[in-house]
């Protein structure tokens, strides 16, 4: 499984025989035509089959004109002009359609439809890629109307997060034929963007409730690292030296979250946009700023795009379904319409780079001799601890600093299954069924009430990162709904109850991680913040509370999975989850869970939990591990726990002794 050279499974004839670099140009040639034919008569929108956006179908035509649009441009300046299926003249006239106000197929001004920015600007980006050949041979007056349209976005702001590249993008394509533009905008967008950076290549993509920059995700590649580059191809500049550094630092890390085998991390929200993961990987061949080696990236990309294709991403009439392998809208946002799987289209940026290019000339490099068997490493940007294993291919986050996009404060809120869960990988997935959002289970440490609700963790508080132990706390609360018959007002339909605040601990191990966890009464400040105040409406729970640990959830189809006991499934081709109480979790139990899953039917879960409420200060523990025999998982490895002053000291069977800071909280 560590072979990152596997074979695609989705092909015709012509993308048999053709070179590496060929078949991507027959991939890209595939997507737009069969995208093409849901065109309006005019050409101006494009609106594929499946669910609406919250913004609309007229809004998701423009999508689908602007994203398919985006493929169409890399591909058609990549070879130079060459465009044997006359794309670019049906976009010419869809633009002449969609610019026109007394047209009625056109599109949404930006005053109308928020949504309009991301997609105005790949259209910025398609007109600048093909100038040559669309925008230098349109009709004046069709210029005219374009430029008019796109300086909707000049002077706009309330752009928090990574919508600032959009207004880049786009007022750098007026300034390059002569449009509106405002350099206040740009300077205002800088400020923000400098605000937003947390180091080692990693933005914050905005903001949480309470001004905490813990936004982590994929954003950070695809939008923060590659927008830069594109805004300098329309200026015809290179990429400044800051970008250049951060996207350096950025794949450096970044690298390290694709499994083996080219599967990205399942985390974060927009996951539908799928191989889009590549973008900042060939924004880096493009700027020539990257760690990677030639032919390494160009490797990298063929793993990832067939790790999608040869498991459904595109579906019986070639377009990109919504969901990650297969067709699965559970995964989608309110943001998420029938077109905008085609974000995508940035993943085949390499299509930029000439066929002479060394990344697509060059002989992907041999693997290194001496890899070792797991390799674990901090990210202290977003606050995880990684850990990858050969043998199985498997990458897992231990996530202690990234909280993502949470509910305000005050209102009524669940964990969101894309940001706050514990840990992550390449190999699994959140339960993104309702249930699975309100009774969170896998991949998680909860506080069960006296009813046996699962508390939610809030906003992350980072304690301790290193290189083997990562340590994070939360206040958690409980979700309540009319079904449990503790509402505070029914026509409300949700509320909270509010728990105290719990610490939880990551210890690893090669594939092993020791999962710690104890609860303290939250403080109470003497001048609360505004979110203190707001959340101050719901009552207190009052206990008595027990912990439970939940293991990874192994995706699983049925009749291919087994468990030996409760505390184990694995899965038939060997890949195994498993969750073992160490410390005051005596009880194990396995879950299975249908319907949720976006990797397979469905889900199994292990996890463990104690007989007896636990009380303030009292350690809770269990071994928690994803991966198969091979990467050297053995159920015998489990370690002594004993409290060694502010510390909780751990000491593994092979001698190896960790520490675990507890700043006094840890009583028993």
């Amino acid at each position: 499984m560590h072979d990152r050279r596997v074979t695609m499974t989705y092909r015709d004839a012509d993308m048999a025989t053709t070179t590496d670099r060929g078949r991507w140009e027959t991939l890209a040639d595939r997507l737009v035509d069969s995208a093409l034919p849901y065109a309006s008569p005019s050409g101006s929108l494009i609106v594929l089959p499946g669910p609406a956006s919250a913004s609309g179908r007229w809004s998701d035509g423009l999508e689908g004109f602007a994203r398919v649009g985006l493929l169409a441009a890399f591909r058609v300046r990549g070879a130079d002009g060459a465009d044997p299926a006359g794309v670019l003249d049906r976009y010419a006239r869809g633009l002449a359609a969609g610019t026109d106000p007394s047209h009625p197929e056109r599109w949404p001004t930006i005053a109308e439809r928020r949504q309009a920015v991301p997609e105005a600007a790949s259209v910025a980006i398609l007109l600048s890629e093909t100038r040559p050949w669309l925008w230098d041979r349109l009709d004046p007056a069709v210029q005219e109307r374009t430029i008019a349209w796109l300086a909707g976005v000049v002077g706009t702001s309330g752009y928090t997060n990574n919508w600032i590249w959009f207004q880049n993008v786009i007022e750098a394509f007026l300034q390059s034929v002569g449009g509106p533009w405002r350099q206040d905008d740009l300077d205002r967008n800088l400020e923000i963007q400098e605000s937003l950076y947390r180091g080692d290549g990693w933005y914050s993509d905005g903001a949480g409730p309470d001004g905490s920059q813990q936004n982590f995700d994929h954003y950070a590649g695809w939008a923060w690292h590659v927008y830069p580059l594109l805004h300098a191809r329309i200026l015809g500049s290179e990429l400044d030296g800051v970008h250049r550094a951060r996207l350096r630092e950025f794949l450096a890390q970044a690298q390290d979250l694709v499994g083996a085998a080219g599967a990205p991390l399942f985390q974060g929200r927009s996951l539908t946009y799928r191989f889009a993961t590549l973008a900042p990987f060939w924004a880096g061949a493009i700027a020539g700023e990257t760690p990677l080696a030639a032919g390494a990236t160009r490797s990298l990309a063929d793993a990832t795009l067939d790790h999608f294709l040869e498991r459904g991403a595109i579906d019986a009439r070639g377009l990109l379904s919504i969901g990650w392998h297969r067709e699965f809208r559970g995964l989608r946002q309110a943001y998420t319409g029938s077109s905008s799987t085609y974000w995508a289209s940035k993943g085949l940026m390499g299509l930029l780079l000439p066929a002479d290019h060394p990344e697509w000339s060059a002989a992907a490099p041999e693997p290194a001799e001496s890899v070792e068997p797991v390799r674990v490493r901090s990210l202290q940007a977003p606050g995880w601890l990684v850990v990858r294993s050969e043998a199985d291919g498997i990458v897992r986050v231990l996530n202690h600093g990234s909280d993502g996009f949470r509910g305000a404060a005050g209102g009524a809120r669940a964990d969101n299954p894309f940001y706050q869960r514990l840990a992550y990988s390449t190999e699994t997935a959140p339960d993104l069924s309702a249930r699975g959002a309100a009774q969170p289970l896998e991949s998680h440490v909860a506080l069960l009430d006296a009813a046996g609700a699962p508390s939610h963790r809030d906003r992350i508080e980072r304690v301790h990162l290193d290189d083997r132990v990562a340590v994070s706390r939360s206040r958690v609360h409980w979700l309540d709904t009319p079904e449990t018959g503790r509402t505070t007002d029914v026509a409300g339909w949700a509320g909270v109850r509010r728990g105290p605040r719990v610490t939880v601990a990551s210890v690893v191990h090669g594939v092993h991680e020791l999962r710690l966890a104890w609860w303290v009464d939250a403080p109470r400040p003497a001048h609360p913040s505004a979110v203190d105040d707001l959340d101050a409406v719901w009552p207190e729970d009052d206990g008595p509370w027990s912990f439970r640990i939940g293991g990874w959830a192994l995706p699983v189809q049925d009749g291919r999975w087994s468990a030996s006991d409760e505390s184990a499934v694995t899965r038939d081709d060997g890949v195994l989850s498993a969750v073992r109480g160490v410390r005051g979790l005596e009880h194990h139990g396995l879950t299975h869970r249908v319907g949720g899953d976006p990797f397979a039917a469905g889900s199994a879960t292990p996890w463990a939990t104690g007989s007896s409420p636990v009380g303030a200060g009292e350690l809770v523990a269990a071994v928690v591990a994803l991966g198969s025999p091979g990467a050297g998982f053995d159920v015998s490895f489990v370690p002594e726990i004993e409290l060694a002053g502010e510390a909780i000291r751990v000491r593994w069977p092979d001698g190896r002794v960790d520490d675990v800071p507890t700043h006094g909280e840890v009583t028993a």
